[in-house]
């Protein structure tokens, strides 16, 4: 249950959200002296926030536990669930058919390596109707950095297209090319973009997704590029930057269960003493590296890029080259794959 159901003024509900504590879960698990702290009020006055909260979260206990589900099914349904495609095959592969449904999935590398421009093309893939395998839905890209190109969208949105009207064209002879009925304008009409511009408005608008995503129901995909950059400027407090984005990654996954979506999460890199060197790593440390299902790193091996699974219950670890073209993702020239980045 989110903190905006507290019979609260809306500047402590603020202040609240602001400190990391956005579910009555994340109020209920720490004591009035933490509280009071994190969230500069009277001991008193986070005393009784903590006994609304405890109240709503005991009541709807109950309303929690729906019985248990066999493995067997749970299986099967796993099997049946719908992937986006990358646009390049070899991509595709590793990731088992493409991005999954379901699942967060976060993909990091340096900057160059392509991250926005896999973000722009699952966007427009998500939208390929179901007669050409696709799932015929709707996205959504929230922009923390303004590296969102609607010109590059729409280039990508028009290969798209034309890739469909050649498939028709291939397996059905008798049909005409033009019958694709989905176009460019259409693409970009379907893409609903945010620009957030602080942490707090990243915090406020995945509060919102909830509610946005119920009116709706098509959207199948959201995209944050990325996940990591307010979050490695607007923070002193590690601990309250650690809570926050736990809390986010949580919704993150609700979403994604609930509503049977693709969550993809792009990130950055930095660096990370390690064995007596400086490494790459993907950003927000540690804790973070376990709030995904799956996460895919980008790197280079010489002028190729390549994409590496890094970890995922379900995907052997392997590696596969793409490149980045006028038309948006595609399978890269060489067949040479590399094990492990880094």
């Amino acid at each position: 249950m989110e903190t905006s159901t507290l019979p609260l003024s809306s500047s402590t509900r603020g202040k609240l959200i602001s400190a990391g504590y956005t579910s009555l879960s994340s109020i209920s698990s720490v004591s009035s002296t933490d509280l009071a702290r994190d969230v500069n009020i009277t001991e008193a006055e986070a005393f009784e926030i903590l006994k609304m909260a405890n109240h709503q979260v005991t009541g709807s206990s109950t309303s929690l536990i729906n019985g248990a589900r066999n493995a067997w099914d749970m299986l099967h349904e796993e099997e049946a669930l719908p992937r986006i495609t990358t646009s390049c095959s070899d991509l595709d592969k590793i990731l088992g058919g493409g991005i999954s449904c379901r699942d967060v999935t976060e993909i990091g590398g340096v900057p160059g390596i392509g991250k926005t421009q896999i973000g722009i093309q699952l966007s427009v893939n998500v939208q390929i109707p179901s007669e050409f395998g696709g799932l015929g839905g709707k996205a959504i890209y929230i922009d923390t950095e303004g590296s969102f190109m609607v010109e590059r969208a729409l280039q990508i949105a028009e290969a798209c297209v034309e890739d469909m009207e050649e498939y028709t064209g291939y397996i059905h002879k008798h049909y005409k090319a033009n019958q694709v009925q989905l176009k460019p304008k259409d693409i970009l009409e379907n893409i609903f973009y945010f620009r957030v511009c602080s942490y707090t408005e990243q915090i406020a608008l995945v509060n919102h997704l909830d509610k946005f995503i119920s009116e709706n129901k098509d959207v199948k995909v959201v995209i944050v590029d990325s996940i990591t950059f307010h979050f490695r400027q607007d923070f002193d407090d590690l601990a309250q930057r650690t809570r926050v984005l736990s809390e986010m990654a949580l919704k993150f996954m609700k979403l994604a269960k609930k509503f049977s979506l693709a969550v993809v999460l792009l990130n950055q890199v930095t660096t990370k003493y390690t064995e007596g060197s400086f490494q790459l790593a993907l950003a927000l440390g540690d804790s973070w590296s376990h709030s995904c299902t799956n996460r895919v790193i980008l790197y280079w091996n010489g002028d190729e890029r390549y994409a590496y699974i890094d970890k995922s219950p379900s995907l052997p670890s392997a590696s596969a080259s793409y490149t980045v073209t006028s038309r948006g993702l595609r399978n890269s020239s060489s067949s040479s794959k590399r094990v492990k980045m880094m």
